[in-house]
């Protein structure tokens, strides 16, 4: 913990600040020179600076490409007396976003890591392999750390796994999200070694569809290292992830405890272990994987997986057309009825998703999104019982119209057996993609089948009785239980991102739409007593009630989103920055200046809680899009633009922005090159953060420049951008961009914008942003510094 609060104390660490190079970079030798005096003999501890520069290309946010120069790493390799041929990396990384402390993203796993380090070195057993723990200076710069280590460093080529140690919320219980990829080998360490494991599957085939915007050092160390790892986050309490809230008291001892016995416990493993030396021929195949309610983990090889999961499927297909098909005579009679429970089920659960998702709308576009994100029981009553509601009401309207007269037990039976072949089809087409996740549906057909055969006799008797109920019910247990604890390990990770997702995707339509998959999974099976009992209008009428008085309440606006709660806050984010915009011609004059401040909510929201409190922020300032600029004209700190509706933003007239070291950027050559091209040389010196804007003009392209591996590549909307960052401290950033262009161009090849972003130091903030930061009220957390943009066309 005294690790913990050294590190925050240091204040924000944002790369190229004397906090995040100098006082950060000493503390971490300090502590480390204190460990290696205490050491045994049995270890030999080295330590490294390294200042790596470097450039790579990403596809994450739409694509771009980064370029660092001098950025910070301090590396430790903790190695028996006589050396090691091959290692494990843990890495950390010690910066952190501008104007937070980010003690859980990600000061708590660097002080984890001191404190392994200190526990390894000081034990008299001698480790067969190496262990490198690397603490990163720029992870937050988007991974570009990580990459200067991984492809730069003399001790990376000694590394044969690694486990990334990340933050996607403070504290709670640190879950594994990713693995590999394949080294089914690495999981079952876990397995073995942890002594508290969480993990699932299912959080990895999620994190790695893209819909979560955000990325890890497991990305680097896999794509360009060619190592396989583990990618361990913190997940509760999102909701002051990258605020200014992220402070080391809010994150609790259990918490570290938890997280160092589990990491130690795995790098020891690992560094003992036979086979993190002959990794490569352990490397095949992947792992389903889950932990149950955080006791112990399941683990298999997805082949088995695959292999139990078609048997489980072929059993569930065999009962069924055993049933269906017996006796003969009313094999087609059965069949028709089985089909048509079967549509209906799914048109149950059609209907359900519309009405479900209309309501979101229409609370969307009443002003009234994210009334949830302080009270998440909101969005059950509202969400929750009106999928309920709709479930019930369709098929009561069956029972009545379609299913006139006819026996309760059977029609039981045939809803029962139409649910079961819905999953049995859900977990075959799932494992025909090759979905790890697809365990999941084995539990909703193996648990129901067994049941079903267990029940049989009471099924057939008239009326749903007690015994029936609780037989049943006991079948159904695990299942339950397991989506249950799913559901919440899903809501606890999804529910704060909507509060960062940018203010084109409407969060209710996205939350509704979990709630209501999770209401069909979790009424699939008890659809068939809607038939089995005698009425539903109570719990119908019930549930009708509650959705409505919560719709009347939130319509009203009682439940406000944000909280300024101390002891459990939950706000709204809003980033400003103080922008000076100058667009020159081709002959170099500036044909259009302004200034301003401008002003990004982060949610769906967009600013219109903020009005009343600052009035000037409103709907007469709103941004215009510059159409002959690349990215609008804006100064994008990175390619999020498609998160983000022009509509949803504003642009706040202010004085100019005047910095004590302006940018210098300079055209240094201009040479024509073979096949109609033109090189571009460039020189540009400014602060530690800058974006770089490109898009050919008309008729021209670019064909290769001197970033990343030499091929261009393009962000959404097809305008190329750059982030760059460095150190305390580098030389000028010389780069060139070749195109391709058209024998005429009087009007130019190329339209050339860079933006300089200050995080810190005297130009951060100007007197004007600091006294509009004041007004904004104290359920928001807004970031804010100044920049400047300047726009050429060459």
């Amino acid at each position: 913990r005294g690790y913990l609060d050294n590190i925050t104390a240091i204040g924000p660490r944002t790369v190229g600040s004397p906090e995040n190079e100098v006082l950060a970079v000493n503390y971490l030798l300090e502590q480390i020179r204190g460990i290696e005096k205490e050491s045994t003999d049995a270890h030999k501890i080295s330590v490294d600076i390294q200042r790596p520069t470097g450039s790579f290309s990403i596809d994450f946010l739409g694509g771009f490409t980064s370029y660092y120069a001098n950025i910070t790493n301090v590396v430790v390799k903790l190695e028996p007396r006589g050396g090691a041929e091959h290692a494990v990396l843990s890495n950390c990384h010690f910066d952190s976003v501008p104007n937070t402390p980010g003690a859980s993203d990600d000061a708590v796993s660097c002080a984890v890591m001191l404190e392994i380090l200190n526990t390894l070195s000081k034990s008299s057993e001698s480790l067969q392999h190496a262990v490198i723990f690397l603490f990163n200076g720029a992870e937050e710069n988007i991974l570009q750390a990580s990459h200067g280590f991984i492809t730069q460093h003399e001790w990376a080529k000694s590394i044969r796994a690694f486990i990334n140690l990340e933050a996607a919320g403070v504290g709670g219980k640190e879950l594994v999200f990713q693995t590999g990829p394949e080294n089914p080998w690495l999981v079952q360490a876990y397995v073995v070694a942890a002594k508290h494991p969480f993990a699932s599957v299912v959080a990895q085939e999620i994190f790695q569809s893209g819909i979560i915007p955000a990325d890890t050092d497991f990305r680097i160390y896999r794509d360009f290292g060619n190592v396989p790892g583990i990618d361990l986050a913190f997940i509760e309490n999102g909701y002051i992830y990258h605020t200014e809230y992220d402070t080391s008291d809010r994150i609790l001892t259990d918490s570290i405890q938890r997280a160092g016995d589990n990491i130690l416990a795995v790098l020891k493993y690992l560094a003992t272990s036979e086979k993190l030396a002959k990794s490569f021929e352990y490397r095949h195949g992947n792992v389903v994987f889950f932990d149950i309610l955080g006791l112990f983990v399941l683990a298999y090889p997805a082949r088995v997986g695959t292999i139990m999961n078609y048997i489980t499927a072929a059993i569930a297909f065999f009962y069924l057309s055993k049933k269906v098909l017996q006796p003969k005579p009313r094999a087609v009679h059965n069949l028709k009825k089985l089909f048509a429970a079967f549509s209906l089920t799914l048109t149950s659960w059609v209907c359900t998703l519309v009405a479900v998702l209309m309501v979101a709308v229409f609370v969307s576009i009443i002003g009234r999104a994210l009334s949830w994100y302080t009270h998440f029981y909101v969005s059950v009553s509202l969400y929750g019982s009106a999928a309920a509601a709709k479930l019930i009401l369709v098929h009561m309207l069956a029972k009545k119209f379609f299913y006139k007269n006819m026996n309760e037990q059977y029609l039981g039976d045939v809803f029962f057996d139409a649910s079961l072949m819905i999953w049995s089809i859900a977990l075959a087409v799932m494992t025909q993609i090759g979905l790890c996740s697809a365990f999941i549906c084995t539990l909703w057909v193996a648990f129901p089948l067994l049941t079903k055969l267990m029940v049989h006799k009471e099924f057939s008797q008239k009326g749903a009785t007690v015994k029936f109920i609780v037989m049943y019910m006991l079948g159904m247990f695990v299942p339950y239980l397991y989506m249950l604890y799913l559901s919440w390990t899903v809501f606890e990770m999804f529910t704060p991102v909507m509060g960062r997702s940018g203010s084109e995707i409407p969060p209710d339509m996205v939350l509704a739409g979990f709630i209501v998959i999770f209401t069909m999974i979790l009424s699939s099976y008890f659809i068939n007593f809607i038939y089995l009992v005698k009425s539903t209008k109570t719990t119908l009428v019930t549930l009708t009630t509650v959705f409505v008085v919560t719709l009347i309440l939130v319509c009203s606006g009682i439940f406000f989103p944000y909280s300024s709660d101390a002891a459990n806050p939950k706000p709204k984010r809003v980033f400003l920055q103080h922008t000076s915009r100058r667009f020159h011609d081709i002959d170099g004059n500036v044909v259009k200046s302004d200034s301003g401040i401008w002003i990004n909510g982060f949610d769906y929201n967009g600013i219109s809680h903020i009005t009343p409190h600052v009035p000037e922020i409103n709907d007469t300032i709103r941004t215009p899009c510059e159409e002959q600029a690349p990215f609008c004209g804006l100064p994008w700190i990175l390619p999020v633009h498609f998160m983000f509706r022009l509509v949803k933003n504003w642009y706040l007239p202010a004085p100019e922005v005047l910095p004590r070291s302006p940018i210098q950027f300079k055209l240094l050559s201009k040479e024509l090159m073979p096949r109609n091209s033109v090189r571009l040389s460039f020189e540009v010196s400014g602060p530690s953060h800058m974006s770089l804007y490109v898009r050919p003009r008309a008729g021209s392209a670019l064909s290769r420049w001197s970033l990343g591996d030499g091929m261009p590549v393009a962000s959404l909307g097809g305008d190329y951008f750059v982030f760059y960052s460095r150190g305390l401290h580098a030389a000028p950033w010389h780069f060139w961009v070749e195109l391709t262009a058209p024998e005429k161009h009087s009007d130019g090849i190329v339209s050339l914008a860079i933006a300089a972003h200050y995080f810190f130091g005297e130009d951060q903030k100007s007197p004007q942003l600091y006294a509009l930061l004041e007004r904004f009220p104290d359920w928001t957390f807004s970031s804010g510094w100044s920049c400047t943009y300047d726009l050429f066309v060459f």
